[in-house]
């Protein structure tokens, strides 16, 4: 232990703040878009559900002139609100009745229906020195009887709907309920796959919805942070890049 926490201490490596500053993503970073073009038109509405945010997404790439912005703040409690032109209704807080029966701590089981791996590797990054999730009482459970939610990866193929189902059910009530990343919103890359059901079933009921392919880490946070009400309002946005990137 004594060597850990010298090791520790010549690292020098501290948890990113949270709202992280805007020096904390590289220029490449892809955010949500910003709200015109460069030449001052209103941008046309785009599903960031849907959205890879990668060079060549056929979903935006007939759009001239879109700039992605650094701000990684996409996460909401409406899929509605990710249908947009560029803003977006940030997530807001659990009613209170539901933040007092938490406490202090969330407790999640992960659930991976039908994913590449990638949203899997963002979450994983969540635990480590840098991001730290458990510094705000949030922690992965082995068991779905032992959560207060689940946090759904994947596309939902046909081999895993009844598997997530299954895992939901045996979730106490009341439960949480976070789609992760563009297959379990919207199917994804995968959605036109005669073995994907477009994301997560309407059976199942979502209270927060983060898109990406795969969300940033901070995009995660960012989003259980508003829904714990740890992170409320709409906090100035990272820095917008120093010059626009490639239209997607």
């Amino acid at each position: 232990m004594i060597d850990l926490l010298r090791a520790r201490l010549r690292q020098h490596t501290q948890p990113a703040p949270m709202p992280a500053s805007a020096t904390s993503l590289p220029e490449r970073f892809r955010g949500r878009p910003s709200g015109t073009t460069g030449a001052g038109r209103s941008l046309p509405v785009i599903d960031l559900g849907q959205v890879v945010f990668a060079p060549d997404d056929p979903l935006v790439a007939r759009v001239p002139d879109v700039e992605y912005t650094r701000d990684y703040r996409m996460a909401v409690r409406d899929r509605g609100a990710l249908v947009t032109s560029g803003d977006i209704e940030l997530a807001t807080a659990l009613d209170a009745k539901m933040r007092a029966l938490l406490g202090r701590s969330l407790r999640l089981r992960s659930v991976v229906a039908g994913s590449c791996g990638g949203c899997e590797a963002e979450l994983n990054a969540l635990g480590n020195v840098v991001f730290d999730m458990g510094r705000f009482g949030v922690q992965f459970v082995a068991s779905p009887r032992h959560a207060d939610g689940i946090v759904i990866t994947g596309a939902v193929n046909t081999n895993m709907r009844e598997a997530l189902e299954r895992t939901y059910e045996a979730v106490p009530d009341p439960r949480i309920v976070i789609a992760v990343g563009a297959c379990a919103i919207s199917g994804g890359v995968f959605k036109e796959s005669a073995e994907v059901h477009g994301g997560v079933p309407s059976s199942i009921p979502v209270d927060l919805w983060i898109p990406g392919c795969p969300p940033h880490p901070l995009t995660v946070l960012d989003g259980l942070l508003r829904l714990l009400g740890k992170l409320e309002g709409d906090a100035p946005s990272p820095a917008p890049l120093t010059s626009p990137a490639q239209p997607l």
